[in-house]
C-alpha cells in the first residue's frame, strides 16, 4: 500500500491581473498574479496544493509557458505544476444560466495545461471574453460537465449556497435539475455554511465537502481550506481522495464560522439591516418595510431543506472553525510579520506553534485568540448582506 500523508489544500484561488498588466478577475487584486500566488502558497501561507481557477485564460497560459520554459516550475506526471514547497492544481471558473433560472458558478479542474488549453479552445466557441474569469458560457451545465470529464477533468459545483450565482442559492432548489449527480465527487461549501448547515438536504449526503478560501487577493489564500491524505501532491492523487479511493480523503475542513461569512443572514438592501434570525419567512424588512431582501445561507437552506434537522453522516470529516489570522483584532502585518520571521508560515502559527511561543512574540490577547480558534469556541458577531462578520474581542483570552 502506498504511503499517505496529510496535505493543506485550497481549491479556489482567482487570478486578479497578468504580470503585463491584462485583467483577468476583475475585481481580484492586480497584483494576485500566477506567479506570486505559488510564491505566497509555498513561502507564507505553508499550502501544499493550491487550485488557481482562472487557467483558461490564454494571457495565464502564456504565463505558465514561461516559467515551464525557465524550468522555474515543472509540470508533474500525476498532473499539476510544481512550484517549491506547493503544487498548482489548473481550473477555471465558469457562470452557467440556464432558462428561467439564476446564474450558477462550476469550478472545472484538469490534469494538464494541454488539457487546459484545449479546454479553452472549446470555451472561445462558448462565452464572449476568454481572457476573463467567472465568464458566463452558452450552453447548459450538463454540457459543461461533459467537456470537463472528456478530457479527463472533473466538475465542482462552487460555493453551492451563496445567494448569489450558485446551485442553492439562485438556480435550483436541487443540484439534480441542473447536473448529472452520480457522476459529481464533490461540493464546494462556500463561506459562509459549513457540514451541519450541509447536511439538511440528503441530495448532499454522498458528496465530498470542500472548504475554500475563493481568494480576491493574496492575504485571503488559505481563509478556508482542507486537510487532504494522499500519496502525493497531484491531481491523480486529488481525485483519488475525493473518490476516497484506499485510505485517500479529506481529513479535515477548516473553514470560517459561517457567521463571518458575509451572506449568513438575512439582509435588508434598503436600510443595512440584518433581519432577525428567528423571522425565518420574512418577506419584508421589520424595520422599514422594504421587500428588498437577500436571503441569507442559512434561511434559504431551511427553506428547500428535506429534513427538519441536519444529520450528519459519519463518514464526514472534522469542520474546524478557523479564523484567518487576518480576522484577528490587533494582530497588523508588523505583527504578523514577526510572527511568520518565528514560525515560518501561517499554517504553521494557525496549527503547529504553542501558544506561550506565539504569546512571547505577539502578547497573551492574540494568543489566546488562536488558542480560542484552535478550540472552534472564539465568538463572533455574524454577517450579511455582503459584510463580513467580526470575531469580538470580549472573553477571548485565556
Amino acid at each position: 500500500m502506498e504511503r499517505l500523508q496529510e496535505y493543506y489544500v485550497d481549491m479556489h484561488i482567482h487570478i486578479g491581473r497578468t504580470e503585463s498588466g491584462l485583467p483577468v478577475k476583475i475585481s481580484g487584486a492586480a497584483n494576485l498574479t500566477f506567479h506570486n500566488i505559488a510564491r505566497e502558497a509555498s513561502e507564507r501561507k505553508g499550502i501544499d496544493v493550491v487550485g488557481i481557477i482562472d487557467c483558461h485564460s490564454p494571457a495565464v497560459q502564456a504565463e505558465i509557458d514561461s516559467y515551464l520554459e525557465q524550468g522555474e516550475m515543472e509540470e508533474l506526471e500525476g498532473g499539476g505544476i510544481r512550484y517549491h514547497n506547493t503544487t498548482i492544481l489548473l481550473g477555471s471558473e465558469l457562470e452557467v444560466k440556464e432558462p428561467g433560472r439564476g446564474a450558477a458558478h462550476f469550478l472545472v479542474f484538469l490534469p494538464d495545461l494541454r488539457s487546459m488549453k484545449s479546454f479553452t479552445v472549446w470555451l472561445s466557441g462558448v462565452m464572449k471574453n476568454v481572457q476573463l474569469s467567472s465568464q458566463r458560457i452558452y450552453v447548459t451545465t450538463r454540457q459543461l460537465q461533459r467537456e470537463a470529464e472528456a478530457r479527463g477533468g472533473i466538475l465542482i459545483p462552487a460555493h453551492i449556497f451563496t445567494p448569489y450565482k450558485s446551485v442553492y442559492g439562485s438556480a435550483a432548489e436541487r443540484m439534480s435539475e441542473l447536473l448529472d449527480v452520480e457522476r459529481i465527487l464533490a461540493v464546494e461549501l462556500g463561506l459562509s455554511s459549513d457540514t451541519e448547515m450541509a447536511s439538511y438536504l440528503p441530495e448532499l449526503d454522498r458528496l465530498v465537502f470542500l472548504t475554500d478560501s475563493d481568494a480576491h487577493s493574496l492575504g485571503k489564500i488559505g481563509r478556508e481550506y482542507n486537510r487532504i491524505r494522499m500519496a502525493e501532491p497531484t491531481f491523480r492523487e486529488f481525485v483519488l481522495a475525493l473518490q476516497g479511493k484506499d485510505g485517500r480523503g479529506v481529513t479535515a475542513n477548516y473553514g470560517l464560522n459561517p457567521r463571518l461569512g458575509k451572506y449568513h443572514r438575512t439582509y435588508c438592501a434598503a436600510c443595512g439591516s440584518i433581519v432577525d434570525e428567528a423571522e425565518l419567512s420574512t418577506e419584508r424588512c421589520l424595520y422599514c418595510g422594504s421587500t428588498k431582501i437577500v436571503r441569507g445561507v442559512m434561511d434559504r437552506i431551511r427553506d428547500i431543506a428535506d429534513r427538519p434537522e441536519p444529520v450528519v453522516g459519519t463518514h464526514r470529516p472534522p469542520y474546524f472553525y478557523q479564523v484567518p489570522l487576518e480576522f484577528l483584532p490587533g494582530l497588523g502585518p508588523k505583527l504578523l510579520g514577526k510572527l511568520l520571521s518565528r514560525f515560518g508560515t501561517e499554517m504553521n502559527i494557525l496549527h503547529k506553534a504553542a501558544l506561550e511561543d506565539i504569546a512571547e512574540t505577539a502578547g497573551a490577547a492574540i494568543a489566546g485568540m488562536i488558542g480560542a480558534a484552535r478550540g472552534g469556541v472564539l465568538q463572533v458577531n455574524a454577517g450579511g448582506g455582503g459584510t463580513y462578520g467580526k470575531v469580538r474581542m470580549e472573553d477571548q483570552q485565556g
